[in-house]
């Protein structure tokens, strides 16, 4: 865990805590050292955060990320260098950030993968397409992925931006981490990601709750 972890991750966990009653479920299912995908619904562009953040204080592991190459700029794009996200360039089938995370995964790294691929319109709604990053990282290097519900986050930030008004009252933000998912010999990628998002989705109903 290099010192942008280490300074950040308590940082970010603590103005969590101020903006939100966190609760927390599960975080054991995250091991300590080797290979993990951390793999979260999508409702805010603060679940990264929020997710990583929680991760590393509680598991003392830092997460690399798959995030949207277009916010790697400036300050912003500086931070996340030094803390080892990966930049991905959505909608481009970016073989390049996917080979990343696959030798970051063996080498015992964590990954952090939004399988969804983008914030939710309405989370209400429902799960969103589990799209074919996660299997493509997962299956090849027998991954373990712990399905990860997020829930309340976007009460603050939904994806239409900042809702300013919100921070008048403290929301609550459950993170629940459910049980890790070991890929199969046999299976496809379509199986796995069935059987993922049953999971995820269990996760998502037990943080919705």
């Amino acid at each position: 865990m290099n010192w942008i972890w280490i300074v950040g991750a308590p940082l970010v966990r603590a103005i969590m805590s101020i903006v939100f009653r966190v609760r927390i479920e599960g975080i054991d299912h995250v091991p300590r050292d080797g290979a993990v995908i951390v793999a979260p619904n999508h409702v805010s562009v603060l679940d990264g955060p929020a997710v990583s953040s929680i991760t590393g204080t509680g598991r003392w592991r830092p997460t690399r990320n798959l995030i949207a190459a277009e916010v790697f700029h400036g300050l912003l794009g500086w931070i996340l260098e030094q803390a080892r996200q990966v930049p991905i360039r959505r909608g481009a089938g970016d073989t390049g950030a996917l080979d990343e995370a696959i030798e970051a995964a063996r080498s015992g790294s964590c990954i952090g993968i939004f399988p969804e691929g983008r914030v939710h319109d309405d989370p209400r709604a429902g799960l969103q397409r589990i799209r074919s990053g996660l299997t493509r990282v997962a299956l090849p290097t027998g991954t373990p992925v712990v399905p990860v519900g997020i829930w309340g986050t976007h009460d603050v930030w939904p994806r239409a931006g900042l809702d300013r008004a919100s921070l008048l009252r403290r929301h609550t933000m459950a993170v629940v981490y459910g049980e890790a998912l070991v890929p199969r010999p046999d299976d496809s990628p379509a199986a796995f990601r069935a059987r993922f998002h049953d999971g995820l989705d269990e996760v998502v109903s037990r943080a919705r709750t």
